[in-house]
């Protein structure tokens, strides 16, 4: 069996946690491959019984099917305090986590000076206006990864070896206070403490550490199915993405072989998870930002607000040259339409379908480096909205065919079918199929 792998297409909070959550009911193994504890997946549910609403961070989306492993990859920056804590959570909801969660012994620890860093680093950016803030979540993410690609970060497997821990430890712990409180005047860490601290963590995290990737290609050996899971999106790729303003690691394709260890040749499937409309968090440029009445409203209907951080989310309409280029570098060969539900009753949908450059030239073209992204002006196609609740609906052929044809203009434009379609938060409210019943072409206006 393949793995298929989910990618947020947009900047992130697409809804990949839901459809992993779905999809995990038939998968053999459902694993993460990049970020940290700045991604925030919800996961709502209610078997009859209770209903639950919880916001994973580091543990993968699977882990409320009982008897479905989860594997946290070596592409994670790992905050042992959080995985942990979100451990003794999970359990007190009465699910099983030490038999079934999976830690690679090669994931790289986020430390406390990397937390003080990135807030050094960040407050010292916000005050230089040639050098803008990133509007990170403050987690220590982006220093983690720096160390990380410097070689000089430490992994799960050096919480199995306090001697040679605490070696590491002082060493770069030393070596941050000079930065701290040198460049940027903060207060200096106490070794001491952060080294006790995380000789500490040895014994909890034990139970849960692993050679993940030979775990998961003797899965793929056995014909397992394999579910990955990453983190943001694909705007946000270091690579990829609307650069200074992304991540640190790869939320595209690419980075669930690497983040996992599993060849490319077992990737078989790309669900690109697209929101109805679009959101950022953070700083950096959005095309088809809504800053006024129609913004907020998406706001407040959406529910956009940071699972992780709490900030509103900056709300606009679909853009989807953005989303061609995320689809041709991710190869998705279908999409997960989500929060279709949100559009309705605001009347007239706009979509952008290409940009304006500052020279007047128009474009598919999403450009690659930002000064030009933050002043592109997008050209928007008009399509009929619908007022009707569309939350109960339980099949395609159910939707307005305004809805359907809004689905339908989505398909067309990235000539990718979409697969599911998600009307709201619960797991009973995606629908199989996108534009599957038939209806009148859209009417369009410029």
């Amino acid at each position: 069996m393949p793995v298929t792998v989910v990618i947020g297409s947009q900047w992130g909070d697409e809804g990949k946690g839901k459809l992993v959550d779905l999809m995990s009911e038939k998968a053999d193994v459902v694993a993460r491959y990049q970020g940290g504890a700045n991604a925030g997946h919800t996961i709502c549910w209610d078997d009859g019984e209770r209903s639950e609403e919880f916001v994973l961070h580091l543990i993968p989306s699977g882990i409320f099917h009982e008897g479905t492993p989860c594997v946290i990859g070596n592409g994670v920056v790992l905050d042992p305090a959080a995985v942990l804590d979100e451990i003794e959570q999970i359990e007190a909801l009465g699910y099983d986590v030490e038999e079934r969660l999976k830690i690679s012994h090669n994931a790289h620890l986020i430390m406390p000076y990397h937390k003080q860093v990135e807030a050094a680093q960040e407050a010292a950016r916000s005050e230089n206006t040639d050098d803008g803030a990133i509007g990170t979540t403050g987690r220590g993410i982006g220093p983690a990864y720096t160390d990380k690609f410097a070689r000089r970060g430490i992994r799960v497997v050096d919480l199995l070896r306090p001697e040679v821990l605490r070696t590491k430890l002082t060493r770069a712990i030393e070596d941050k206070n000079a930065v701290l409180k040198g460049v940027y005047g903060a207060e200096p860490l106490d070794v001491d403490e952060i080294v006790e601290e995380y000789v500490a963590f040895d014994e909890k995290i034990d139970p849960y550490v692993t050679d993940t990737s030979q775990y998961l290609n003797r899965a793929l050996a056995e014909g397992k199915h394999i579910v990955a899971e990453g983190a943001q999106g694909s705007l946000l790729d270091v690579d990829f993405g609307s650069y200074p303003f992304v991540t640190s690691s790869h939320p595209t394709a690419g980075g669930c072989c690497t983040g996992l260890g599993v060849p490319p040749t077992a990737v078989e499937r790309a669900v690109g998870v697209v929101k109805a409309y679009s959101t950022r968090v953070g700083n950096g440029p959005f095309p088809t930002e809504l800053t006024g009445e129609t913004g907020e409203q998406l706001r407040e209907a959406g529910g956009e607000f940071g699972a992780t951080t709490g900030r509103p989310r900056r709300c606009g309409w679909l853009d989807l040259v953005a989303l061609a280029y995320t689809a041709s570098v991710n190869g998705f060969t279908e999409l997960t339409v989500t929060k279709l539900d949100v559009l309705s009753g605001l009347g007239e949908l706009k979509v952008c379908t290409r940009y304006r450059l500052p020279g007047g030239e128009e474009t598919r073209r999403f450009p690659s480096e930002v000064e030009t992204l933050e002043n592109v002006e997008p050209i928007y196609e008009t399509l009929p909205g619908w007022d009707d609740d569309i939350t109960g609906a339980r099949e395609a052929e159910d939707l307005p065919s305004e809805a359907r044809d809004y689905l339908r203009f989505i398909e067309d434009e990235l000539d990718v079918n979409a697969g599911r379609t998600s009307i709201g938060p619960r797991r009973e409210q995606v629908l199989e199929g996108g534009a599957a019943a038939p209806a009148q072409a859209p009417a369009v206006a410029s």
